[in-house]
C-alpha cells in the first residue's frame, strides 16, 4: 500500500486517523501498531477520537485484547466507543463477555441492540434475538432497516405466525414497509411461516421490488404446486438472475414437468448470457434421467466437459443418476469409478442401484454399497429394497442383521422394506421378529410400518394378527390402512368380512381408492355376492368417479365367471373400453374349466394366447378343459403342440418352513432327504381318512388312467407331502402353513378337511389365489364346499352356505326318503353319518354319470332344517333331526317352495351346478319324485 503524505493532511490527528482506518484494509496490523507508539510519543493519546480509531483498528485485526486495553485506559468513552469493543467481542465469538459490555452501555443506541439481534441470528440464536428486539422497543430505541431485517429473518427461522404479525405490525408503524429490503424480508419470512395470502399481500402492495422479491414469489408458487402462476409471475419480469431461472427449472424439475424443465433450460442458453451453475444442471440431469432421455443427457455432459465445469458433488451425482435411470449404466459406473464412490449419495446411489436391478445384477450395486464412505439409513433401505426387489429374500435379511448391529437406526421405511421381505417369504417368525424391533423403536404404530404388518400378517397365514393390527390404528382413518385390512380378509376367503370392513369404512366417510375396489370386488367374488359385485363396480364409477383398471375388468370376469354366468362374463370382456389382457381371458377360461363350457373355453384359450403365445397356463387350463368333459383327444393334442412349440408347464411345487429353512415337494417327490419318513406318513394318513369317509376325487386328475393310478397320483399331491413332513417334523397341536405356487386341487381342499380333523390341527395353506383354513374338519374360509340339505315340508334342494351353488331341486315324499335312508343300514354309524350319507348321495349320481359333487365333509354341525309348519308340525321336523343323529340342527320356518333361488331360469341352474335337474334327477335317485319336478 503507498504511505500517504503526511503534509496532505491538516493535522496529525487526522493524518494518524486516517492510516488506522486504512491498515485493516491492507492487511498491515504493524502499521497500526507504528501509529499507535507515535500518538503515545506525540501525546494525543488523550483523544477519544483516536482512541475510538485505535480500539477499531484492533478489533477489525483480531487483536481483541489490544482493543480491550485500549478501552480500559480511556478515561472518557462515547457510545461509539462501547459499540466497536462489543462489536469486536461478537466477531471473536466471545459473546458471554460482549453481553457484559452490552449490560454496560449506559446508553445504548440502535447500533447497540442491532449489532447483539444480528449476531444472535448470525449465531441461529434466533429467539434470542427476538426477545432482544423486544426489549430494544420497551427501551425506547427506534430500530433501523437492519435491526428489522434481522428479526423479520429470526421470525422466518422460528416459523412463529404470530410474532411474525406483531412485528410486521411494528414495522408498518414505523413506516419501514417501503423500504425494499425489508418489504423483501417480510415476503420470505411470510413464506417460511406457511401465510401464503400474507405474501401475496406484502408483494402486491410493494411500490419498489426487485429481481429477489419476484423470485420470492416464483418460489413460493412452485412450492405450492402451482406451476402456472409461477410461469405467469416469471413472464412479468424484465430483469432475470440466475435465480430466476434456477427457480423455473427446478421446480418444474420437482413438480414432473420434466418436458417443460428441459425447455426453460434450453431457454435460459438461448435468451440469457448467464451461465448455469451447480443447481441448473443438477435439475436439467434429473429432468432428463426421469424422461430417460439418454442422449440429451450425454448432450449436458458434453457441456459440463467443454467448459471445464467442476463435476463433482450435486452436478456429479446428477450425472450419476441420469445415466443410471436413462439405460446408461455403464458411463454411470465410470464416472463412479472414476470421481470416486465416497462422493456418491443416497439418491444416486439409488438410481444405480435401479439400473442394476433392471439388468438383473445385483452385485455391483452391493459393492457400491460396501464402499460408500457415509451409509446413512436411506442408503441401507435402498439397498434392502432393491433385494427385495430382485428376489433376493435371504440376502436381504441378512443385510438388515448387519444393519441392527452396525448400522443406523431403521426408520419407518426400513421396516416397511423388511416387513414386505417377510411377507414374500411368508415367514411368521421373521415378521414377528421385524415387529418386535418396531415395537421397541416406537414406529410399530405408523402408517408405513403398520399397514406393512397388516400385509405380513395376513400374507404368514395369521388373520388374526392382522386383525390385531388393524384394531390398533383403524381410528386413523387411513384408506391404506382399511385398505390392506379389505384386502387381507378377501385373500383368505372372509368376503363377508370384508364387504362388512368397506361398510363401516364408506360409513365413516373413509374414501377408498382403486386398490380398495379390487379388494371389495375380490371378496365379492369368493362369496358369490354377483349382484352386489356389481353395485359396488357401478359406485365405485359413478359415486367415486374411479375409472376401471385391468384389475377390476380381471374382477369382475372373474365374480360372473365363478357364479357359472359364462355367457356375462364373455360379453363383459368384449365390451370393456380396453384390450382386454391376459388376466382378463385367463379368468374366463378357468371358470369354464369349472362349468365344462368347452365352446367359450376355447375362445378364451385363443384369445390368451394370441397376447402371449408361449404361456404354459392357458394350454394347460384349455387341456384340463377337454380332460373334464372326456375329451381325451383333444386334450392330447393341446399337449403335444406344447411339447412341439417347447411350451413347459409349470410344475406345481409346495413348500413349507421349518425353523427358518424351507422344504420344497412336488408331485410324487423322490428328492428330500427324508422322503421315507413322509411317504410312510402319507400311507397311514391316506388310509385314517379313507375309514372316516374320504373319497378321492379321481376327477381331479385330468389323465385317461386307471382309477387305482388316479388315487396314487393323488394321494402324493405336492401339498400332501408338506402336510405329511410338517406332521413329522413339528410339535403337536401346533399350526401348520403350507404354500403353493398354483391352485389347491378339489381333492387336496377335501382331504385336507379329514387331515385337520384326524391329526387336531389347524392347517393354513397358501395357493396361487388365495388362503384356505381347516380345522376340526372344517374349511373355514371356503365357501361352497360344504353342502346343506333343506327341507321344504315335501321339498328338498341341496345347495352351498348362502345357497349359492343348487346341486339339485326335486318334489318327494320325506316318508320315502326316510325308507331308503333306513334301508340302508351302513349309514347309520354316528358321527360318520353324514360322510355316509353324503357318498350315497355321489355314487347314486355316478350310477346316471351325473355332475360329481364335493361331498367329503366330515361330521360338522351344519345342517339345517327348513320346515313347513302347515303340513307338518315342528315337533316332527324336531323328531326327524333326533332320527338323523342331528341334534345341533338349525330349523327354520318357510314357505313351499320359497326357496331364494326359485327365481332363477333353469338354464342358470344348470349352468351353476353342472348336473341335469328335473327329470334326469328322477332316474338317478329311487325316492326322488318324477312329477312337477322344477319350480321356478
Amino acid at each position: 500500500m503507498e504511505t500517504p503524505n503526511p503534509s496532505s493532511f491538516t493535522s496529525p490527528l487526522e493524518f494518524y486517523a486516517h492510516v488506522l482506518q486504512t491498515s485493516p484494509k491492507s492487511r498491515n496490523p504493524f502499521a497500526g501498531k507504528s501509529i499507535h507508539a507515535r500518538v503515545l510519543k506525540s501525546g494525543l493519546y488523550l483523544s477519544v477520537f483516536l482512541k475510538n480509531n485505535l480500539m477499531n483498528f484492533y478489533a477489525r485485526t483480531g487483536s481483541i485484547l489490544d482493543a480491550r486495553k485500549v478501552f480500559d485506559e480511556m478515561p472518557v468513552r462515547t457510545v461509539y466507543s462501547w459499540n466497536t469493543i462489543l462489536s469486536g467481542y461478537l466477531k471473536q465469538g466471545e459473546l458471554n463477555l460482549a453481553r457484559e459490555v452490552f449490560n454496560s452501555i449506559p446508553d445504548r443506541d440502535s447500533v447497540s441492540w442491532t449489532t447483539m439481534i444480528v449476531r444472535y441470528k448470525e449465531m441461529g440464536r434466533f429467539e434470542t434475538a427476538i426477545r432482544m428486539f423486544v426489549e430494544m422497543v420497551k427501551d425506547r430505541v427506534l430500530p433501523t432497516q437492519f435491526t428489522i431485517t434481522g428479526v423479520l429473518t429470526s421470525c422466518a427461522a422460528v416459523g412463529d405466525l404470530g410474532v411474525s404479525r406483531k412485528v410486521h405490525s411494528f414495522v408498518l408503524k414505523l413506516g419501514l414497509s417501503g423500504n425494499l429490503h425489508v418489504a423483501n424480508s417480510l415476503l420470505n419470512m411470510y413464506v417460511k411461516c406457511g401465510d401464503k395470502n400474507m405474501v401475496k399481500v406484502v408483494f402486491d402492495q410493494m411500490v419498489l421490488k426487485n429481481v429477489s422479491s419476484w423470485n420470492v414469489m416464483i418460489s413460493l408458487y412452485m412450492q405450492c404446486g402451482r406451476v402456472d402462476l409461477a410461469r405467469a409471475q416469471f413472464e412479468q419480469m424484465t430483469v432475470r438472475d440466475i435465480v430466476t431461472w434456477n427457480s423455473m427449472i427446478t421446480g418444474y424439475n420437482q413438480h414432473g414437468y420434466d418436458i417443460e424443465s428441459l425447455d426453460m433450460f434450453t431457454n435460459m442458453l438461448k435468451d440469457s448470457s448467464l451461465k448455469p451453475d451447480k443447481f441448473t444442471l443438477a435439475s436439467v440431469l434429473s429432468a432428463c434421467g426421469n424422461l430417460e432421455k439418454l442422449e440429451n443427457g450425454k448432450q449436458i455432459h458434453g457441456h459440463i466437459i467443454r467448459t471445464e465445469f467442476d463435476a463433482s458433488g450435486a452436478v456429479g451425482n446428477a450425472l450419476v443418476s441420469c445415466y443410471a435411470k436413462s439405460g446408461g449404466i455403464e458411463i454411470a459406473q465410470k464416472i463412479v469409478q472414476r470421481s470416486g464412490i465416497s462422493h456418491l449419495n443416497v439418491i444416486a446411489f439409488t438410481a444405480l442401484l435401479d439400473g442394476y436391478i433392471k439388468l438383473g445384477d445385483i452385485g455391483p450395486a452391493r459393492r457400491i454399497f460396501d464402499s460408500l464412505r457415509d451409509r446413512d439409513v436411506v442408503a441401507w433401505t435402498a439397498m434392502l429394497v432393491g433385494y427385495e426387489q430382485n428376489g433376493l429374500t435371504n440376502d436381504a435379511v441378512k443385510l438388515f442383521r448387519l444393519m441392527i448391529r452396525e448400522g443406523p437406526k431403521p426408520n419407518n421405511y426400513t421396516l416397511a422394506a423388511m416387513l414386505s421381505v417377510s411377507s414374500s417369504l411368508a415367514s411368521l417368525d421373521h415378521g414377528k421378529q421385524i415387529h418386535a424391533v418396531a415395537l421397541r423403536s416406537g414406529k410399530a404404530s405408523s402408517v408405513s410400518v403398520s399397514n406393512g404388518l397388516i400385509t405380513m400378517y395376513s400374507k404368514a397365514g395369521s388373520i388374526d394378527g392382522a386383525r390385531r393390527v388393524f384394531d390398533l390404528i383403524h381410528c386413523h382413518q387411513e384408506t391404506v390402512s382399511w385398505t390392506s385390512m379389505i384386502i387381507a380378509l378377501a385373500q383368505h376367503g372372509l368376503g363377508e368380512e370384508a364387504i362388512q370392513l368397506f361398510e363401516k369404512m364408506l360409513a365413516l366417510s373413509i374414501k377408498p381408492d382403486h386398490i380398495t375396489y379390487v379388494g371389495v370386488l375380490s371378496a365379492c367374488t369368493h362369496v358369490g355376492l354377483v349382484e352386489q359385485g356389481q353395485n359396488y363396480y357401478n359406485l365405485m364409477k359413478n359415486v367415486h368417479k374411479i375409472e376401471p383398471t385391468r384389475s377390476h375388468y380381471a374382477c369382475m370376469v372373474d365374480l360372473l365367471g365363478r357364479a357359472g354366468l359364462l355367457q356375462e362374463a364373455y360379453d363383459f370382456i368384449e365390451n370393456m373400453p380396453i384390450e382386454p389382457d391376459v388376466e382378463a381371458w385367463g379368468s374366463l377360461l378357468s371358470s369354464c374349466r369349472v362349468y365344462k363350457n368347452v365352446e367359450l373355453g376355447k375362445i378364451a384359450a385363443e384369445r390368451y394366447l394370441l397376447i402371449e403365445p408361449n404361456n404354459s397356463g392357458a394350454y394347460s387350463a384349455l387341456a384340463n378343459l377337454y380332460s373334464a368333459c372326456g375329451k381325451w383327444a383333444d386334450a392330447a393334442k393341446i399337449r403335444k403342440s406344447m411339447k412341439d412349440g417347447g411350451v413347459k408347464k409349470n410344475q406345481g411345487i409346495s413348500w413349507v418352513q421349518i425353523q427358518n429353512i424351507v422344504h420344497v415337494f412336488g408331485v410324487e417327490d423322490a428328492l428330500h432327504p427324508q422322503k421315507d419318513a413322509v411317504y410312510n406318513m402319507m400311507a397311514k394318513i391316506w388310509k385314517e381318512i379313507k375309514k372316516m369317509g374320504f373319497v378321492p376325487d379321481t376327477d381331479s386328475v385330468l389323465h385317461d388312467l386307471e382309477e387305482e393310478v388316479k388315487e396314487q397320483i393323488l394321494r402324493h399331491h405336492s401339498e400332501k407331502l408338506a402336510i405329511a413332513f410338517g406332521l413329522i417334523s413339528t410339535p403337536e397341536n401346533t399350526t401348520l402353513r403350507i404354500m403353493k405356487n398354483l391352485r389347491v386341487c378339489n381333492d387336496c381342499h377335501s382331504a385336507i378337511k379329514f387331515i385337520s380333523k384326524l391329526v387336531g390341527r389347524e392347517i393354513i395353506v397358501r395357493d396361487a389365489t388365495r388362503f384356505h383354513h381347516f380345522k376340526d374338519g372344517l374349511s373355514l374360509n371356503c365357501s361352497g364346499c360344504l353342502l346343506y340339505i333343506t327341507f321344504y315340508g315335501n321339498s328338498a334342494f341341496w345347495a352351498s352356505p348362502g345357497d349359492l351353488l343348487v346341486e339339485c331341486w326335486c318334489y318327494y315324499r320325506l316318508d320315502s326318503f326316510i325308507e331308503e335312508v333306513d334301508s340302508r343300514k351302513d349309514l347309520h354309524s354316528h358321527p360318520e353319518y353324514w360322510c355316509n350319507l353324503m357318498r350315497f348321495f355321489r355314487e347314486s349320481f355316478q350310477r346316471e354319470n351325473l355332475y360329481s359333487l364335493d361331498v367329503n365333509m366330515p361330521y360338522t354341525g351344519c345342517f339345517l332344517f327348513s320346515w313347513e309348519w302347515r303340513h307338518q308340525p315342528l315337533s316332527y321336523a324336531k323328531k326327524h333331526a333326533q332320527y338323523c343323529g342331528r341334534e345341533d340342527a338349525i330349523f327354520v320356518r318357510q314357505r313351499v317352495g320359497g326357496g331364494r333361488l326359485n327365481h332363477l331360469p333353469k338354464e342358470t341352474l344348470q349352468q351353476i351346478s353342472g348336473i341335469l335337474i328335473a327329470r334326469q334327477l328322477g332316474h338317478c335317485l329311487p325316492w326322488a319324485s318324477t312329477s312337477n319336478d322344477v319350480e321356478l
